[in-house]
């Protein structure tokens, strides 16, 4: 029997690992997205409840560590109906931690726009909401651009953490090879391969956008 047939044969283990990964850091990264719009858009109201609604938000998901974040969402889920569900409570724990960032990111760069804008749009008739949709968001999110990147690649490696709720990820998936086979060093080998399978297009893609979007503020 060769040396590596242990390892060939648990290569179908870790490409599981490597899927449910995918999935996680995907779902995680849109949920991120999406609730850190919304984050970012109630930080900017003028009314106190909703601004300090956000403020309040981002304090405890900066705040409270991401384990912790992940079992109150794991034995809360039950509560509502959707127990037995861990990849779940993952996407939603990594994914709502996440999105306080996002949000943060967002406003950040926000601020940095011209005030003189948004006096045009007032001058044009425009609502603050439409404002805020047309002309404002997408210039702070094609600054943010590269801090978004940034941000996923986070996400990417915080899913390890999933493990805690028996979520089989890639490290997981991993860990239990090298319990079966006692092959650490080639197992790490491929479990670090995986994460860069997924990280490197990630960072080829934005790098496209991001000199799409220069050349198109360019003309």
């Amino acid at each position: 029997m060769s040396a590596y047939s242990p390892l060939l044969s648990a290569l179908p283990d870790l490409a599981h690992g490597l899927w449910v990964t995918l999935q996680l850091t995907v779902l995680a990264g849109l949920t991120s997205f999406a609730m850190g719009h919304v984050i970012w858009w109630l930080r900017g109201r003028s009314t106190p409840l909703w601004r300090g609604l956000g403020h309040l938000y981002v304090s405890l998901m900066r705040g409270i560590p991401s384990i912790v974040q992940l079992f109150i969402v794991f034995f809360s889920l039950p509560l509502i109906g959707l127990g037995g569900r861990p990849l779940l409570a993952a996407v939603l724990a990594i994914g709502l931690n996440s999105a306080a960032y996002v949000a943060e990111i967002l406003r950040a760069h926000y601020r940095s726009l011209p005030y003189g804008q948004t006096e045009a749009c007032q001058a044009l008739g425009l609502s603050a909401w439409q404002g805020w949709w047309y002309v404002s968001a997408p210039q702070a999110l094609r600054a943010s651009l590269p801090a978004l990147v940034n941000e996923f690649t986070l996400v990417l490696k915080t899913t390890p953490l999933a493990s805690v709720v028996a979520v089989t990820e890639l490290t997981y998936a991993g860990q239990l090879v090298i319990a079966r086979t006692y092959e650490a060093t080639p197992v790490l080998a491929i479990v670090t391969a995986g994460y860069l399978l997924v990280c490197w297009p990630t960072l080829k893609l934005a790098r496209r956008l991001e000199a799409r979007f220069n050349r198109a503020r360019s003309h």
